[in-house]
């Protein structure tokens, strides 16, 4: 800052001033200041910044590398926390190198003023642990009694609109491909149970283990074509990477969809809208989803003693391509 003030010709503090964006200085010379700052190749130190003021003004956001819906997440993260006043740190999870602990221990030593924490796998002790030391939003998952907020669709009304509509159209063996201990699995399994059995279906009820990665997809694709005078009508897959690897493994096998077989995702991301996929799926609209999150973390920032809140948001089925009435 003192070579800026010796370059324009005032003191240091009122470059001080300006990079504060405080009152004290012209237009003139604020214009003056930041040219000056540019031919020097000066930057404002923010670490030394945020030690300065106790308050940090940043938020940390713990994310998976490879979730697709995680980065629609972040997208929408970014322009709430700007809008607020903060500024955004990620930290990622890939494990097994690198796993969520160590994501969500990275950003408390950043000294991030608060955190959300995008799915995973924290157990509940945890993040109730790192919910005492600072204002903490879920998004994905519920941690009752952990004291910290969660932000989630209302997954069993998705999958019931899900699973109507594909009885709508005369399918009643109807496969669920599980997301086993993801974010948002057990919510989507048990409804995938209990609307099977309200449209008298229990019968057909077939749970096929998986994840949320396009390769489980695959497995369970490969699990039911070598069977395949036996197929399902429709498979519903726990999320939309699942319904993606699984619709890969089924063309590369010469299966029409829907023609052969209805298939149908969770999440609404990126690749389910592209044409030659053109995925029926339930959109969980994360732009909504990350501005009630860092708005929860501000908010409890601001009023640290308010209760724990549950945010739910309303889910909405696309119908796209991958889903027709079944074969004769």
């Amino acid at each position: 800052m003192s070579d800026v003030a010796a370059r324009v010709g005032v003191s240091r503090a009122l470059v001080s001033l300006v990079f504060r964006d405080e009152p004290g200085a012209s237009d003139e010379t604020r214009e003056k200041v930041f040219a000056a700052a540019r031919e020097l190749g000066y930057r404002p130190d923010n670490a030394a910044r945020m030690l300065a003021r106790s308050r940090s003004k940043v938020l940390g956001v713990m994310l998976t590398v490879r979730n697709l819906f995680h980065a629609d997440l972040v997208e929408g993260i970014y322009p709430v926390a700007e809008r607020l006043g903060y500024e955004i740190l990620l930290s990622g999870a890939a494990p097994p190198v690198r796993d969520e602990r160590k994501a969500v221990d990275a950003l408390l030593g950043h000294r991030c003023e608060g955190l959300i924490l995008l799915g995973g796998h924290l157990d509940a002790e945890y993040v109730a642990e790192v919910g005492r030391q600072t204002a903490v939003a879920v998004v994905g998952r519920r941690f009752p009694g952990a004291g910290v907020d969660s932000v989630h669709v209302a997954e069993a009304k998705g999958v019931r609109q899900l699973i109507d509509h594909l009885t709508g159209l005369g399918h009643s063996a109807i496969v669920h491909i599980d997301g086993g201990t993801e974010a948002g699995s057990p919510e989507r399994r048990r409804a995938y149970l209990n609307a099977m059995r309200r449209h008298g279906l229990g019968e057909h009820i077939r749970v096929l283990p998986g994840d949320h990665t396009e390769e489980s997809g695959a497995r369970a694709a490969r699990d039911l074509l070598a069977d395949r005078d036996n197929l399902p009508t429709a498979v519903f897959a726990s999320n939309d990477r699942c319904a993606v690897g699984f619709l890969d493994a089924v063309w590369r096998a010469g299966l029409d969809v829907p023609g052969d077989l209805s298939v149908a995702g969770f999440d609404d991301n990126h690749l389910a809208r592209l044409s030659h996929i053109d995925l029926t799926t339930v959109r969980q609209d994360p732009e909504r989803q990350a501005e009630l999150a860092v708005q929860a973390v501000v908010e409890r920032l601001d009023g640290p003693g308010m209760e724990p809140r549950e945010l739910v948001l309303q889910p909405g089925l696309v119908v796209r391509g991958t889903t027709g009435a079944p074969k004769g």
